[in-house]
């Protein structure tokens, strides 16, 4: 499988339905989270969607979002979910390795933040995000903020 990666106006109708059908799916319904997804930020010229198209729809999917959009410090990378039928087969962890991707080729001077469910911490970690803050609940579920520092390389710094 491969992922796809879209701006909003490059998105066609049928695939848009399936995405915003699969938040709803997971978000609203299957975690009982009745909350306002269309916020505005999926049309922002600057905003990625970041999928994995199946056999039956939408498998999985994230989005990305430019600095000052959902954080000051940093980009953000937000509604990342996988289908329950699409569960156990690395999607959530291909997604997220394009989104980190795309956030740092699209603001490589910025970190990434995740605002994470609690219980997937240790998956977080395991790509390099690093726990901020204190945890605090959004609409009802656990949260905590995350974040990907900088990469510095050898060329990136400046000799005296």
């Amino acid at each position: 499988m491969s992922v796809l990666n879209h701006g909003f106006d490059e998105l066609d109708v049928h695939t848009l339905y399936q995405l915003l059908k699969l938040r709803v799916d997971v978000f609203v319904v299957e975690q009982v989270c009745p909350y306002p997804d269309l916020d505005n930020k999926d049309v922002l010229s600057s905003t990625r969607h970041i999928y994995i198209k199946g056999r039956d729809g939408i498998a999985a999917y994230a989005r990305c979002l430019a600095p000052g959009v959902s954080f000051d410090q940093g980009s953000a990378i937000g509604r990342v979910v996988v289908g329950q039928d699409s569960r156990r087969h690395g999607y959530a962890r291909l997604i997220m390795q394009e989104a980190i991707a795309t956030c740092r080729q699209q603001w490589p001077d910025k970190p990434v933040m995740v605002s994470a469910q609690a219980y997937l911490l240790r998956f977080y970690q395991s790509l390099g995000f690093q726990m901020i803050g204190e945890p605090y609940d959004e609409d009802g579920i656990p949260h905590q903020g995350m974040m990907l520092p900088l990469i510095f390389s050898h060329n990136s710094v400046s000799k005296c």
